[in-house]
């Protein structure tokens, strides 16, 4: 298992990571659902003792939960979060207490919405901190630490005619420079397993698989790839041969190139 992989299962699995990714991956309120009149009288003794861990427990034990959060899923399959990770409990459990009880009984037959596409938060998250990013001729030349302006055609673009990797099929989260090597990525939360989630992390992957002499790939993962199981994700993740690390080691892993 290579140095950056163990990093993040031992950040993820540590408390507040979930906390911590929020500043990442940012969610606003989804649609809400209800609860069915079987489970009501226990549902409204809980709610009513305020006890966060408690209610998010007994909600996420029902088939659909009263809101939509992406952090849900690492929530339902590894209880012990649930512990580690106050924040986001509390922030869950106030939307909760917010809706009020009557309104959680009345929205169960909601449909689940349209899982959530997270690139571009990524991208907002990159931008507020406080790299460089640089039109394509003054990011060529540039011999610092810097980030390539543009879209996702732009980076692809500059990864085939200037990097050199000609067979680059997916277009880029990012590409960095550090000095005189570039680095490209794909940036991805994943929140369950399984389908399209385990597509998504295979072509992360692939990305962090590439290298030449002038660049590196790099998988940047979070979400529940790295919470300890014996899923398809997260054993393929402890052998992964190229650089995968969660987001929230973005600032040490350029510090370290």
């Amino acid at each position: 298992m290579n140095k950056w992989v163990q990093k993040s299962i031992k950040l993820a699995n540590a408390q507040g990571y979930l906390d911590k990714l929020f500043e990442v991956y940012p969610i606003e309120t989804g649609p809400t659902r209800t609860i069915g009149r079987d489970v009501q009288e226990k549902m409204k003794a809980i709610f009513d003792s305020r006890n966060k861990i408690h209610l998010v427990r007994g909600l996420l034990s029902l088939p659909r939960f009263p809101i939509d959060d992406p952090y849900l899923a690492s929530l339902r399959r590894h209880d012990s979060l649930l512990e580690k990770n106050p924040g986001t409990v509390k922030r869950i459990s106030q939307k909760l207490f917010a809706l009020g009880f009557d309104k959680i009984l009345e929205l169960i037959n909601k449909p689940k919405s349209a899982s959530r596409q997270f690139g571009s938060t990524f991208q907002k998250w990159l931008h507020s901190k406080d790299y460089k990013f640089l039109e394509w001729n003054d990011f060529k030349d540039f011999k610092g630490v810097a980030f390539l302006e543009g879209s996702d055609n732009v980076l692809q673009r500059f990864v085939q005619k200037e990097v050199g990797i000609k067979n680059l099929k997916r277009k880029p989260d990012f590409l960095l420079k550090t000095r005189d090597k570039f680095v490209i990525g794909e940036a991805k939360f994943l929140t369950d397993y399984g389908g399209t989630q385990n597509n998504q992390f295979d072509s992360a992957l692939r990305i962090s698989e590439l290298k030449n002499k002038n660049a590196i790939g790099v998988a940047v993962l979070d979400g529940i790839v790295w919470f300890n199981s014996n899923s398809y994700m997260h054993r393929k993740v402890k052998n992964a041969k190229g650089v995968v690390f969660s987001a929230l080691l973005f600032d040490e892993f350029i510090k370290k190139r």
